[in-house]
């Protein structure tokens, strides 16, 4: 009989990019290569664990944007252009180091890989990656959460409870459209926590979120468990922390097990590496130059004279820091079931995309680590927080802490002088949508207008991502995080006072409807 429980949960989300008007767009890799490096190793890892029989629970949120673009055609069809050329370059790449040997049996190692991409894609899952998940979730392994509409920060959404309640509403509904029935739980976008918001989940059906550490441990009253039992807030809804001891240990670069110099490195690729013109009809149209996904060396240490990548080593390394982090985990929950009189929960979430493309190993790392929990112990079980709600229907009440798992733990990350105009323009724009949403509170006759009024939803929800004000922070690709805030907000004014003018313009409506098409079903009357 097991002592306590592990809950690994994995938060996969991408920002919405969608661009029909250009032939091929730079950002939309980010999409095609956590399919290719995160989704489809982790559904082989899942589906191969099944076939074997491993009794596994894992938990996954899959966000509303990243639903939309796995399931849109367009997207689909480009992941497999994109595939196929990464399948033509590998096959170059198998004859241009013929004579490397270290090299030469890498390149057929990501040949079979990117052709097993295509394979899965394509043949077994017929280009719909979500109906994967959700096979694995119908099966009982997986428990798929879902998240605001857009990832908006709630916190600064905090002056227009009906917007906050717009990001909820629309996430819950999306995910019934897909999965055939409701969330049972919620990612709060970047663990970010405010006060409210919990009794819009709860009025959802949600029945839990997950929260950063110091969420739950500056909670009011002070919760008897710490971390390691879930509260349930005023509202009734429960929160589960982060557990900081085990988060660490993995996605910490330096510190953590994506660190080993046997793990592949990530910042040598073959984009930069080789000759110009010889990688030249695999960049972007632009040419310059990218990371293509190949990648020949190992992290090695601190120093730019990198080491053949060995797949065998690196695979070793993975089943010792699997033990590893098993080991740590029984000593953790033994400790903490002599001093608790319920048996522990430890919550273990990471970003989804840590696992393969970040951390080459991660999913082999996972398929160790359950592989191990089901073979190797008795003292651990994994579970989902649904499942340990179910076995602890009670649980103290307690008002969690604002709170993200952003830098300093709060929400300067989100809000600083790289980011801070935009949300005037974002309140601005989000009391213009209730005021629309009231102005018009029922559907007429006028489909026109109404189409309008749709867009204008969308185009809110869109301005809204976190992933913009996350961007201009970081320093990357600014130019584009700026250009899409103010793309939408002024999409969005424009169909405000058309939509008040009664002037719509049908050509452009009709143009950023097929440009910003996410949430085809959307009804604006969400915002009253």
């Amino acid at each position: 009989m097991e002592k306590g429980y592990l809950s690994l949960i994995l938060h996969a989300h991408l920002p919405f990019v969608r661009h029909p008007e250009y032939t091929e767009f730079f950002e939309e890799d980010w999409l095609f290569e956590a399919i290719t490096e995160t989704y489809i190793p982790l559904i082989d890892v899942f589906d191969k664990l099944i076939e074997d029989g491993i009794g596994f629970r894992i938990t996954m949120s899959i966000t509303p944007p990243l639903l939309s673009m796995l399931t849109d055609p367009l997207l689909q069809s480009r992941y497999i252009r994109y595939i196929e050329k990464r399948i033509e370059l590998a096959e170059k790449e198998i004859e241009r180091t013929k004579h490397q040997p270290e090299f030469n049996r890498l390149a057929q190692m990501y040949y079979g890989y990117y052709t097993n991409a295509r394979k899965v894609f394509a043949e077994k899952y017929r280009w719909n990656l979500v109906s994967a998940f959700k096979k694995i979730q119908d099966a009982g392994n997986l428990e798929i959460i879902t998240c605001g509409a857009t990832h908006g920060y709630f916190p600064l959404m905090n002056n227009n409870m009906n917007a906050m309640r717009a990001q909820v509403y629309v996430a819950v509904n999306h995910y019934e459209k897909h999965f055939g029935r409701r969330p049972h739980g919620m990612w709060l976008s970047e663990c970010a926590y405010e006060p409210g918001i919990d009794k819009i989940l709860r009025d959802t059906g949600i029945r839990f979120f997950i929260m950063e550490t110091h969420g739950i441990l500056f909670a009011s009253p002070r919760p008897k468990y710490g971390i390691y039992a879930p509260i349930f807030c005023p509202s009734g809804i429960a929160a589960f922390g982060r557990d900081m001891e085990s988060s660490k240990q993995v996605w910490s670069a330096r510190e953590g097990y994506p660190g080993d110099f046997f793990y592949r490195e990530f910042y040598r690729d073959v984009g930069f590496d080789l000759d110009y013109d010889y990688i030249r009809p695999y960049l972007h149209g632009d040419g310059k130059r990218s990371n293509i996904g190949i990648k020949y060396y190992r992290i090695t240490g601190k120093t730019d004279q990198k080491e053949p990548y060995s797949p065998e080593k690196a695979l070793d390394r993975a089943a010792g820091h699997a033990g590893n982090f098993l080991f740590n985990r029984q000593r953790q929950i033994e400790y903490l079931s002599t001093v608790m009189d319920r048996k522990p929960i430890v919550v273990a979430p990471y970003d989804a995309e840590l696992f393969g493309h970040w951390w080459f190993e991660g999913p082999q790392w996972i398929d160790f680590l359950f592989r191990k929990i089901d073979s190797d112990q008795k003292e651990i079980s994994l579970i989902t927080p649904l499942e340990y709600l179910e076995k602890y229907p009670v649980n103290q009440v307690s008002t969690p802490s604002p709170s993200s798992w952003g830098y300093k733990g709060y929400h300067e990350y989100w809000l600083n002088e790289s980011n801070d105009w935009i949300y005037r323009h974002l309140h601005k724009a989000a009391e213009r949508m209730v005021e629309l949403a009231k102005t018009y509170h029922c559907l007429s006759e006028n489909a026109l207008r109404n189409r309008a009024l749709n867009q204008a939803a969308r185009e809110l929800l869109l301005a809204q991502s976190s992933d913009w004000a996350f961007i201009m922070k970081t320093g990357t690709m600014v130019e584009y995080a700026i250009k899409r805030t103010k793309e939408h907000l002024l999409r969005f004014t424009k169909l405000y006072d058309d939509i008040r003018s009664d002037n719509i313009d049908v050509a452009w409506l009709s143009n950023i409807e097929c440009k910003d098409n996410i949430f085809s079903d959307i009804g604006y009357h969400i915002y009253q």
